[in-house]
């Protein structure tokens, strides 16, 4: 059985629930994905999917993956992601995967990348409080002393520093799947999921 798609996130929003809940949702449009790739342990050594989501001008495919796309008979694909499955009998070249997928009540693992800061300072990077505001400090902002003593000599491996904040791989996990539109293609999330809108995320089942 497979257990996950590929989407992008759309935005948030919230519904009412028929007991007069207020839910905030994350909006996810899932697929439809093809299957470009049926993996099977005589030739791969393991089971698996390769999905592929979201158009690409075919201008701008490199000829290694134009000629995996013809194999695959699909038009050229933005996005490719492999997931495990127990057995592929279930799965052709070509077919077709939409947010069906889902119902009401699962939960689901959301992986995305968190929206790009640019290089930040400490106080914004790792929360550090900064330097006092009043007599004469001239440090507001600077991380302070950084080495240890003569001996090691140097700054420690893993030092928390200024540099790139945010663009990594998060994951939000066990969320609920409150809504479920296949005829949109859409998946309504409760909470909050990485990312920017239209950012490309994997939905799996927990």
């Amino acid at each position: 059985m497979l257990k996950g798609l590929i989407g992008k996130k759309v935005g948030m929003t919230r519904l009412f629930m028929e007991e007069g809940r207020v839910v905030p949702v994350t909006v996810l449009e899932v697929g439809p994905c093809t299957v470009v790739q049926v993996k099977t342990p005589a030739r791969e050594k393991y089971s698996a999917v390769q999905l592929g989501f979201g158009q690409k001008k075919a201008s701008r495919v490199n000829k290694p993956l134009t000629g995996h796309f013809k194999k695959g008979g699909s038009e050229p694909l933005a996005i490719l992601k492999e997931f495990r499955v127990a057995d592929t009998a279930d799965f052709a070249v070509g077919q077709k995967v939409t947010a069906e997928l889902f119902a009401v009540g699962d939960k689901v693992h959301v992986t995305g990348k968190s929206k790009g800061m640019g290089f930040t300072g400490v106080v914004k990077r790792h929360n550090f409080a900064g330097g006092r505001k009043t007599h004469g400090c001239t440090t507001h902002d600077a991380p302070g002393s950084i080495g240890a003593s003569a001996d090691p000599s140097r700054v420690m491996r893993g030092k928390k520093m200024p540099g790139q904040h945010g663009n990594q791989q998060r994951q939000a996990r066990n969320l609920k799947v409150v809504d479920v539109r296949p005829d949109m293609n859409l998946v309504l999330v409760k909470g909050a999921v990485p990312g920017a809108i239209g950012g490309i995320i994997f939905l799996e089942k927990a």
